[in-house]
């Protein structure tokens, strides 16, 4: 329950209205700072001559240390709604494209209705948490699956089925999203580059993280607390010179005659007494 939870947060957290939803760009690596979710990659190719097969997206994945992804419940699949949604809002340029998951059927085709119950997630993982469209698996030759992703599609087509899962053919050209064990380790720096060499993938890889409002501001105020203390003794020392400066023109202020009267007598040499 507590996993769940977790999950629902990381949604909110990450695409909510707010200071802290984060920008998710194709190519990387999506981390949280709690340390309870996995972290996510999704790689997504402008060019269709870019995307890979299920195999491909499959090795892609583990030669990073991660899997194709498995979803191991609702939740989790609302995670990763929210992060295609962040990754394709108006403006990205990114588009209509299907992304692999881990989930695929090992034997020969059939159309029988014991089909559903063979796919298995590549990774190992017991889920049994499925999110098929509407008739879907169609079983037959089409044995690993893909998450919908057709936002441009009209109402009437794509809405109803996108993120909804369909069987397709493994040698199929698609996106792949990639899941990695959580980020345990706290005396890393918040943010640590990943670079996946991926080809056809050049966006910067950057770790995503949640951090709170209060480690945030020890971040910014400590490094410059000693340009604070410059900018203290400076303005200390500008008053001390102005207020030295006041002081010496008060002593021969303009207010203050500088004229005296002498006590003798002169005699003028041209004036009779």
């Amino acid at each position: 329950m507590s996993r769940v939870v977790s999950l629902l947060l990381g949604a909110a957290l990450l695409c909510g209205h707010g200071a802290f939803c984060r920008r998710v760009v194709s190519g990387q690596k999506v981390c949280f700072a709690d340390f309870k979710h996995p972290c996510y990659k999704m790689a997504y190719f402008h060019e269709l001559s870019s995307r890979v097969s299920f195999q491909e997206a499959r090795l892609a994945c583990e030669s990073e240390g991660g899997v194709l992804l498995s979803l191991e419940n609702e939740a989790e699949q609302k995670l990763i709604e929210s992060m295609l949604q962040n990754l394709t809002k108006p403006g990205t340029g990114i588009s209509d494209g299907d992304f692999w998951i881990g989930l695929w059927r090992n034997g020969d085709g059939q159309t029988s209705g014991a089909c559903p119950d063979l796919y298995q997630w590549s990774d190992g993982s017991s889920s049994q948490y499925r999110n098929w469209y509407t008739d879907e698996p169609s079983c037959g030759s089409e044995k690993c699956v893909v998450m919908y992703h057709q936002p441009t599609a009209n109402p009437g087509l794509g809405g109803p089925y996108l993120y909804q899962w369909n069987d397709d053919r493994c040698n199929m050209k698609h996106n792949y999203i990639c899941k990695y064990e959580p980020e345990i380790n706290p005396t890393a720096p918040a943010e640590k580059p990943y670079l996946t060499n991926q080809p056809g993938d050049t966006h910067q890889n950057v770790v995503v993280t949640e951090a709170g409002i209060i480690p945030n501001l020890i971040y910014v105020v400590i490094p410059t607390i000693p340009l604070l203390l410059l900018i203290l003794v400076a303005f200390g020392t500008c008053c001390f010179q102005m207020l030295h400066k006041s002081k010496g023109r008060t002593k021969t202020s303009p207010n203050q005659s500088t004229l005296w009267i002498s006590k003798s007598t002169r005699k003028e040499s041209g004036m009779e007494v």
